[in-house]
């Protein structure tokens, strides 16, 4: 099994170091590119070191099995053809493909199977936001269809990368410092603040990284599901949070959804107000799984439900996604 990885030296790169290596992964060899910036550099996995090699359209991919890239929309697309080349199996995590009709888009503990067919030869990798909300609606969907959903996001600085966390520490420095603070990679300071906006804005007045929780959450879970959303960038560094409101079908109890939540797969519950027991960014950054918590009946609507989730968007808002992605084809023998 030979593996690749574009894209090595940012945040998602990075993080697929660690969790092909954490979930020991069955590699022979892993290949590592980067841009003009990034190559010649070593990372370490497994104990060997490993240079990176610049991405070009050559035969450098003759001989892969699976690519895991995340270098940006640009990158998948300009190189799609040159990894797929050969035979190899493109894992991307940028926007570049989702919503094409021949690339599937998959979420395994909720569309798998989906995998399978793969015109392309590429798989495409959700928005974080949306695939960890639907890890908690599959859980739903199961006990009654789910109509609508109304989401607002508190999303982490992690969300624009590893210079944007860096950005985020920094801004605290200097304003405790009382020193002018530095804004680059958010339009206004995020520090002490909250930015209800993430990516552009479309003509409807949603931006675009609400209407990829809008059409992707569609395509993933083959519904007519309506999702209005609300995304904002809040000054947690690493983890998203979300609060969602559902209406299904019928009614759900809080107790059925409780059960569901807790044997679904991909979650863990954590809903002990009492105890004030509920999920934060704080304790669950590095953690595999999607937190649920602050689980309601709507007091708005009889067939509504509310509730509230957190998961790690660098682990299975991305990287942890793809390499399940590629677990399941191996596990299927369909690689």
């Amino acid at each position: 099994m030979k593996v690749a990885i574009v894209g090595v030296s940012g945040a998602v790169g990075q993080e697929f170091l660690r969790v092909l290596d954490e979930r020991n992964f069955p590699l022979d060899e892993l290949v590592l590119f980067g841009s003009k910036r990034s190559a010649g550099t070593t990372y370490t996995f497994r104990g060997k070191q490993i240079e990176v090699k610049l991405l070009q359209h050559n035969d450098d991919f003759k001989g892969v099995d699976i690519a895991f890239t995340s270098a940006g929309a640009g990158t998948s697309k300009e190189f799609e053809k040159t990894i797929t080349k050969y035979g190899a199996v493109m894992i991307d995590n940028s926007s570049a493909f989702r919503m094409d009709t021949d690339v599937p888009l998959v979420v395994p503990e909720v569309n798998a199977e989906d995998a399978l067919e793969r015109p392309r030869g590429v798989i495409a990798n959700p928005n974080c936001t949306t695939i960890q909300m639907v890890v908690a609606l599959k859980a739903i969907e199961k006990l009654s269809h789910i109509k609508t959903v109304h989401v607002s996001t508190y999303q982490a600085a992690s969300g624009a990368g590893a210079a944007a966390m860096d950005e985020l520490y920094e801004q605290y420095r200097q304003v405790l410092a009382n020193e002018p603070v530095t804004v680059e990679k958010f339009a206004y300071q995020l520090a002490f603040n909250l930015i209800p906006q993430i990516d552009v804005f479309t003509e409807n007045g949603y931006t675009k990284e609400e209407m990829k929780m809008f059409n992707e959450t569609r395509k993933i879970m083959h519904s007519d599901i309506k999702v209005s959303a609300t995304c904002v960038r809040v000054p947690a560094l690493r983890a998203h949070s979300e609060s969602i409101w559902v209406e299904t079908e019928r009614p759900i109890s809080v107790e059925e959804a409780r059960e569901a939540f807790a044997n679904g797969e991909g979650l863990v519950l954590q809903d002990n107000p009492a105890e004030k027991e509920y999920p934060m960014p704080l304790f669950l950054a590095g953690k595999d799984p999607v937190y649920v918590g602050r689980i309601r009946k709507d007091l708005t609507n009889e067939n509504g439900l509310t509730f509230w989730i957190v998961g790690d968007q660098i682990k299975k808002g991305a990287a942890l996604n793809a390499v399940q992605i590629a677990e399941y084809l191996i596990k299927v023998k369909n690689i």
